[in-house]
């Protein structure tokens, strides 16, 4: 079991039948925000992320495009979701491919432990099967097909026929687990998390569990069965693995127990594989399960959620192109409460990007630079005599490092950014009431402009420290001139929020505009 200080986070590994979209973006950019957090807090942080390679998506995928799967993932894999990660600037720790070896020995192992414990057995099934999905569908699940499709059932959510099969396969007994789940929701209410999805699953779960096909024998695309080279492995159960195989499950115990339990941030769409089945899975195999799954809402734009098969997906390189990574990881962090479904729009995205880090936090951050070159000669002013007004400000700092740390424990990332901008807001406020341009105008005046701007600065200095987890680039780039010594990044984070850590007498340099204004429209404008 890892030790309190650990925090592993895993996003769910993308399927790779094509390039990623702004959802994808949406999900890997949340989870290196509270992985950055928390290795600023000085906690033992792990941030998986990887790829889903396997199934018959992927092979059907391939073959239309006259190649093999594996080369299919391996061209997407380089081309498209490693330059993602460069694209977010994301600092994860590790990235699993489920055609690495690693993953499929650790899968071989668990199925095998499984399978010897009784949990899988051999049986028939019948039912109609969502390619798309790589999933059986229940009727419930189906709808009416329009156009094209009339007079068959469609998948709801692709909107494509299902295919009616019947199949021997291998069976997880998850039947089993009903009240096992029923019990861990109930002594754990934050395992899953928002309350919405987790009332949904108790529901769900309440009704009954059906024992679930882990193996197809149709195709051969996929880990095989360990005791039976017919079948291969479910994707999707195979899939959930690696969670335990990317850090040494059946392998390497002193890792697997340094890093185990993890946080899972995953689309509530993929809610019922991670909080129903993968913790039952869990328990069949006698570990220790997930510390919580977050089920994060949907992007929509234009009301509609973005489909990769109905052609509504935007490339995250069509934002960043233009406003910077850091805009991207901003925007989707602040305006979008996490855990709710979000609507994205260029409209939007501009009026933010202008109005919050051009003329909010940039500005704050080039005049306070400006003046203190101008009237200290580059030099942070010693501070003398606080006022009220000082103290004011020490208050809001202290508050909202505590606020946003606080709620990054509960991933309201959101609300950890809404709290560090009531610091922004009030130095902007604080500065156009002292108005140090007028106390610059007296020597009478000098010690408490002196102490106006170091607290101007000081504030800046937190506001760096604080923010480095969602714009990274940005804050490094203040740090460096506000004279702050080693890489802001490694600044203690929990500690942000008391007063006093700037050295008076540190040189200040001057800095291009952190947030320069768009004159260009986008190109999805």
């Amino acid at each position: 079991m890892a030790s309190d200080h650990s925090f592993y986070i895993a996003t769910p590994i993308f399927y790779v039948n094509d390039v990623p979209h702004i959802g994808h973006a949406y999900t890997e950019v949340a989870a290196d925000v509270l992985a950055r957090w928390h290795r600023q807090a000085g906690d033992d942080t792990w941030f998986l992320t990887g790829t889903d390679e396997h199934g018959e998506k992927i092979l059907r995928t391939a073959v239309a495009n006259n190649t093999t799967p594996k080369a299919w993932a391996d061209a997407l894999v380089e081309s498209a979701w490693k330059p993602l990660l460069k694209t977010l600037n994301l600092a994860n720790d590790d990235f699993i491919r489920t055609t690495d070896a690693r993953h499929e020995e650790g899968v071989v192992l668990f199925l095998q432990k499984l399978y010897d414990d009784g949990y899988i057995y051999l049986g028939e099934f019948e039912g109609y099967y969502c390619v798309g999905c790589e999933e059986y569908k229940q009727q419930n699940e189906l709808v009416p097909g329009i156009g094209d499709f009339e007079g068959q059932l469609v998948c709801a959510i692709h909107s494509k026929p299902v295919e009616s099969l019947k199949e021997t396969n291998y069976f997880f007994r998850l039947s089993e687990f009903g009240d096992r789940l029923l019990a861990l929701y109930e002594s754990n209410p934050n395992f899953i998390q928002p309350d919405s999805v987790r009332n949904e699953l108790i529901h769900f779960v309440r009704q009954g569990l059906r024992d679930l096909s882990i193996s197809r024998s149709s195709f051969d695309w996929g880990i095989p069965i360990p005791w039976d080279g017919t079948h291969v492995v479910y994707v999707w159960f195979e899939a959930l693995l690696n969670y335990v195989t990317a850090i040494g499950y059946g392998t390497d115990q002193v890792q697997f127990d340094r890093r185990w339990p993890a946080v899972q941030i995953v689309g509530k769409d993929i809610a019922r594989f991670h909080a129903v089945i993968w913790p039952a899975m869990q328990m069949a195999a006698g570990i220790e399960v997930s510390k919580q799954v977050f089920a994060h809402g949907w992007l929509l734009v234009g009301g509609e959620k973005m489909s990769k098969s109905k052609l509504t997906g935007i490339a995250p390189s069509e934002i960043t192109d233009t406003f910077g990574s850091d805009a991207f990881r901003y925007y989707f962090m602040s305006a979008i409460h996490f855990g709710q479904d979000g609507s994205f729009s260029w409209e939007d995205l501009t009026a933010r990007y202008h109005s919050e880090l051009a003329n909010g936090f940039g500005n704050l951050a080039s005049r306070a630079i400006a003046m203190i070159g101008k009237y200290f000669d580059g030099l942070v002013p010693a501070p003398s005599g606080y006022t009220e007004a000082d103290l004011a400000i020490q208050r809001t700092l202290a508050k909202a490092a505590v606020d946003a740390d606080a709620a990054m424990d509960r991933l309201a990332i959101h609300e950890a950014i809404e709290a560090i901008w009531t610091v922004v807001d009030d130095l902007n406020g604080y500065i156009t009431v002292q108005e140090p341009w007028v106390l610059a105008k007296s020597d009478a005046d000098r010690e408490r402009l002196g102490t106006v701007l170091y607290t101007v600065a000081e504030g800046l200095r937190a506001l760096a420290v604080l923010l480095s987890p969602v714009i990274p680039i940005a804050t490094a780039k203040l740090w460096q001139a506000i004279g702050g010594t080693g890489d802001v990044s490694g600044q203690d984070i929990r500690g942000a929020g008391v007063w006093g850590q700037l050295t008076p007498g540190s040189m200040v340099t001057a800095i291009e505009p952190l947030f320069p204004r768009i004159e260009t429209a986008p190109a999805g404008e």
